[in-house]
């Protein structure tokens, strides 16, 4: 114990190096001395702080929350006042508070970890995006979870499976009736290939009787297929995929959780997932940010308020586009043998979707509100119809059950008509869900007021700007210069509301 104590006070001296604060401070750090660790980071300059930083082993000391709290608020704060962003993965620490806070009892955490939370959010702003969409991801699953109850056929309420065989013992029994009156009706001929009777002039000559007789033989075969009872099978299915698509959310979210910490296999998913949302809650709290869109002290929100949580659920959603869609389609891609080691390609593939649909979701606007116009008889460029023009837009905007088929089909058609030796790509179930999303989310960016734009300045190389630009994991921390795109910036009024990732590499 004497051997510590003397150990410590010797670490009391003024460090002279970073090397030697560094060394101290992690000598303080493993001794639990937290609060002393502290006050040695305070009394650091700006240039010293910034090259402590890019040492400073953060992981142990996010092991060491919410003990080293003060510490973690004290180095943030340091490199704020500093105005220094060094390469640390503060993330780390803000998933760990989400953790604690999931997970923990404690009635003091919060108090202990709040200055810390504050700290984190002054660092790195784009902190209430990321825990905002994971707690609306988690939100998400589990109310995909809860979706799996009985669903509706002829005789009322069902279990789908019993459904689905109901439906389809029907479509059985349709098809199998429509194929003995084809037998019946003798309208099929042994060389189904022969072009004589089908041919255009052989119809143009056909007798009153003979086509009062096809008419007849056309309304009897459609009489049988044609049955409303028929179009259930593509309800049902839909509702199959649907719950297909809620399970494998649910259990990406609990996938990416397990990285967090353990998940037993006998805990409830659903238990897993309410405790980090509620540790997600607990955080934006802490952080003073009103993650609800509803949320207000006095029940009212003005149209100002009411426009900026709308934004933020834009923002949000345009980051959860990137960080949960993308990464599934970019796994369906790499499972693609034609494309398993086309790693550039599938990236742009991925890329020009978001690019193409706000091309495609910005026409099919411009072309609505042309049309509305139109309608009304009225000039869309006159200023004196501009509070109009708004109003059509935000009823666009907000309009969940607006027709986006067509433009989604659009999007996945130029993609793969300039892939065209990648027939795969086409029967890529989940690279089309990635379309449809990718496509919503445009429609909804483009239709705001004012509304959003991507800022289509991708030529490379060129040189980073940290103000829309954020490297990728992957690239090399010692160059500025960028030579990928993997996701544009989003613009606002010539602001950029998210920063565009990009590759640097100075080879």
């Amino acid at each position: 114990m004497r051997d510590s104590g003397d150990r410590f006070r010797r670490e009391r001296a003024t460090p002279t190096s970073p090397r030697l604060v560094l060394r101290r401070v992690m000598v303080l750090a493993e001794g639990r001395q937290f609060r002393e660790a502290a006050a040695v980071l305070q009394k650091l300059g700006p240039n010293t702080i910034a090259a402590v930083a890019g040492e400073l082993p953060l992981d142990l000391l996010v092991e060491g929350l919410p003990h080293s709290a003060q510490l973690l608020e004290t180095f943030f704060n340091k490199l704020i006042a500093s105005d220094q962003r060094p390469n640390i993965n503060a993330e780390q620490v803000v998933w760990q508070l989400v953790k604690l806070l999931a997970s923990h009892d404690d009635p003091t955490l919060k108090t202990k970890i709040s200055k810390l939370s504050k700290a984190l959010l002054a660092y790195q702003p784009d902190f209430q995006t990321k825990i905002s969409s994971r707690k609306k991801a988690l939100e998400q699953a589990i109310q995909g979870l809860g979706c799996h109850g009985l669903t509706t056929d002829a005789s009322g309420l069902t279990d789908l499976y019993h459904a689905l065989k109901t439906e389809l013992q029907l479509h059985v029994d349709v098809y199998k009736s429509a194929l003995h009156r084809l037998d019946e009706l003798n309208l099929i001929s042994t060389d189904n290939k022969k072009p004589v009777d089908a041919s255009h002039q052989r119809l143009l000559s056909l007798k009153l009787k003979e086509v009062q007789q096809r008419l007849i033989d056309n309304k009897t075969l459609l009489t049988i297929l044609d049955k409303p009872a028929l179009k259930q099978l593509e309800v049902l299915v839909g509702t199959l995929s649907d719950r297909v698509q809620n399970d494998k959310e649910a259990l990406f979210c609990v996938s990416q959780l397990k990285r967090l910490q353990s998940v037993g296999d006998d805990v409830p998913v659903a238990t897993v997932l309410m405790s980090f949302t509620r540790g997600c809650s607990a955080l934006l709290d802490l952080m003073q940010i009103p993650h609800s869109p509803c949320h207000s002290d006095t029940g009212y929100h003005s149209e100002t308020e009411n426009e900026q949580d709308l934004g933020k659920d834009v923002v949000s959603r345009y980051e959860s586009l990137y960080r949960q869609c993308r990464p599934k389609a970019l796994e369906a891609l790499n499972s693609m043998p034609d494309l398993m080691h086309a790693t550039q390609l599938k990236s742009k593939i991925l890329f020009s979707v978001v690019v193409l649909a706000f091309r495609t979701c910005k026409t099919l606007r411009d072309h609505k509100l042309l049309q509305t116009f139109r309608t009304l008889h009225l000039d869309h460029r006159s200023s004196k119809n501009s509070s109009l023009h708004k109003e059509v837009m935000r009823c666009l905007a907000s309009s969940e059950e607006f027709p986006l088929h067509e433009a989604e089909h659009q999007v996945l058609s130029l993609v793969c008509d300039t892939l065209k030796e990648y027939r795969c790509l086409e029967g890529c179930l989940e690279l089309r869900r990635y379309v449809g999303e990718a496509t919503k989310i445009a429609w909804v960016m483009v239709c705001q007021v004012p509304p959003y734009e991507l800022d289509t300045d991708f030529q490379t190389p060129v040189r980073l700007q940290p103000e829309k630009h954020q490297r990728h994991h992957s690239s090399d921390r010692n160059s500025d210069i960028i030579r990928a795109f993997l996701w544009p910036a989003l613009i606002l009024e010539s602001s950029c509301v998210h920063k565009a990732i990009v590759i640097t590499d100075g080879t």
